[in-house]
């Protein structure tokens, strides 16, 4: 390249460790693989496990940004994942997908109280923009997600979220 070239070289590490890694944990095939398609437009890291044993593995071996997890899973609940996670002491922001979740829960569970509940049925806007707000709280300066393509695409055309 010549002297007047306006290449840049650019550290590909700093991006690379801006990148915010989410667990998706969910047993239904559909609905996780639809999660997974939005987090990676939107430009996120995402590791998948369609039972809670599998995401209490993963959570052990790897430093997640997000957990987002169905309440009845197979062999380990999300709410026996979410109270594994606070008796380790992993800071880890959570999203509990659920269609209902009892009161008693609350009183049994304090550590419930951190979670951020998602009622089903839930539209894709809704919930990347849980997920956008939950990281934006706990993310450190600097680290942000542009707007998606299903946001884009939803801003064209007047869509409310």
């Amino acid at each position: 390249m010549g002297a007047n070239s306006s290449f840049k070289s650019f550290d590909l590490s700093i991006v690379a460790s801006q990148i915010q890694r989410v667990l998706v944990v969910e047993d239904a095939s559909d609905l996780r693989q639809l999660n997974v398609d939005v987090l990676i437009d939107a430009g996120y890291q995402v590791d998948v496990a369609d039972d809670g044993t599998t995401a209490w593995a993963a959570i052990q071996l790897t430093q997640y940004d997000l957990l987002i997890t169905d309440q009845f899973l197979h062999t380990l609940s999300g709410v026996e994942l979410v109270r594994k996670i606070h008796e380790a002491s992993i800071p880890l922001p959570i999203i509990m997908v659920t269609e209902t979740l009892p009161t008693w829960e609350f009183v049994l569970y304090p550590c419930l109280q951190a979670v951020t509940m998602l009622r089903k049925p839930y539209t894709m806007a809704k919930f990347l923009g849980m997920v956008k707000s939950v990281l934006a709280k706990t993310a450190p300066v600097g680290v942000g997600i542009a707007p998606s393509k299903w946001e884009r695409e939803l801003e064209a055309v007047g869509f409310p979220e």
